[in-house]
């Protein structure tokens, strides 16, 4: 019988197509359901599961636990613009600075994990702070998902003239002849410059003195002043000066020499296995969804494959990175447990 139901209902709850009753089924004409209804239902529908997958649909904020004008700030400018262009959203740059990078890395590991709140992370935070500090509001490991790698900013042994070495090897040496007696600064205690230090000292069984500095510019005054004779230095900040002849260049810390100064060594070719680094990368809140996740650390990646933006990062001192989550979460591990070794050889603790 065409336009009728027969049998009981399945779903008692559909009046319009069916009524049970104790004596069977009756026959009902079906409602007719307005043709917009079942449009707005099925739109709705639809709508929902899409705007699940739209990331991002509203703005992003990235926090950056440094000061504006670093090169940690700069690089995730850099990036931040190129994202928003990207997503055709706002990616806005929140500087929380403050207790040892600690404060604007427990904001983001506090943050909802939606994917709108980001941090820039950098090695002082997440590789360094968890050996450093006795206790921190955040754990490195598991609070944060890693998205990408941006940059590594090597850093520079670089030496005060009166100071009669030139390569690794003859640091080493005079340091056996001189425990204890050759002072190499750096910009505070447990900072990567310091825990480089550190580091060679371990490597290679000598004993160097460290001597802490409140940030960058009194320690490099003082280098230039000839009051201490070596630096761990940043190369943005070491090169001006090696390349007007005031300062004498003695390695890198990176595997491999570096564009920005070709003609200076690593220290790994004369210490196998060398290496400092502080980087810079992406990171979201754990729980973070998966497609928040996986779209941002692809377009990060693609980002960082564009010459243009390489060449900024190169002509920073820096060499740039386009390693994805998985990459970056590798190398976080392996970082995590070099860092660790230097702070325990060092002995430093803060609170």
């Amino acid at each position: 019988m065409p336009g009728y139901l027969a049998a009981p209902c399945p779903v008692p709850s559909a009046r319009g197509f069916c009524s049970a009753t104790s004596g069977g089924a009756r026959l009902l004409r079906p409602r007719v359901v307005p043709l917009a209804l079942c449009a707005a239902v099925v739109a709705l529908t639809v709508a929902q599961p899409l705007a699940a997958q739209t990331f991002p649909n509203r703005a992003v904020r990235v926090v950056v636990a440094f000061p504006p004008g670093g090169s940690t700030d700069i690089f995730a400018r850099m990036t931040a613009e190129r994202l928003a262009a990207l997503w055709g959203q706002p990616v806005t740059i929140e500087n929380r600075p403050g207790a040892s990078s600690i404060i604007g890395t427990e904001a983001v590991a506090r943050a909802k994990p939606d994917g709108y709140t980001l941090l820039f992370g950098t090695a002082g935070a997440l590789s360094i702070n968890p050996h450093l500090f006795a206790k921190l509001p955040y754990d490195a490991q598991k609070d944060f998902v890693p998205l990408a790698q941006v940059a590594s900013l090597p850093l520079m042994i670089v030496a005060h003239p009166s100071l009669p070495v030139k390569t690794v090897k003859d640091l080493v040496a005079l340091a056996q002849k001189r425990p204890g007696q050759i002072d190499f600064a750096s910009v505070g205690v447990g900072t990567s410059q310091h825990l480089a230090g550190e580091m060679l000292s371990s490597m290679t069984g000598i004993k160097l003195n460290h001597i802490a500095y409140k940030g960058s510019a009194p320690a490099i005054n003082d280098l230039l002043g000839g009051h201490v004779t070596l630096m761990f230095d940043t190369t943005t900040s070491a090169l001006p000066h090696v390349q007007a002849g005031k300062l004498r260049p003695i390695a890198v810390t990176t595997r491999e020499r570096i564009p920005a100064a070709p003609s200076v060594p690593t220290v790994a070719e004369q210490v196998p296995g060398f290496e400092a680094l502080s980087w810079s990368g992406y990171l979201a809140p754990a729980g973070t969804p998966a497609d928040a996740v996986e779209r941002i650390s692809r377009d990060v990646v693609t980002i960082m494959r564009d010459p243009s933006i390489r060449e900024r990062v190169t002509s920073q001192g820096a060499i740039p990175s386009s390693a994805s989550g998985a990459e970056f979460a590798s190398f976080l591990r392996a970082e995590f447990e070099r860092w660790g070794k230097a702070v325990r050889f060092s002995g430093a603790k803060l609170e």
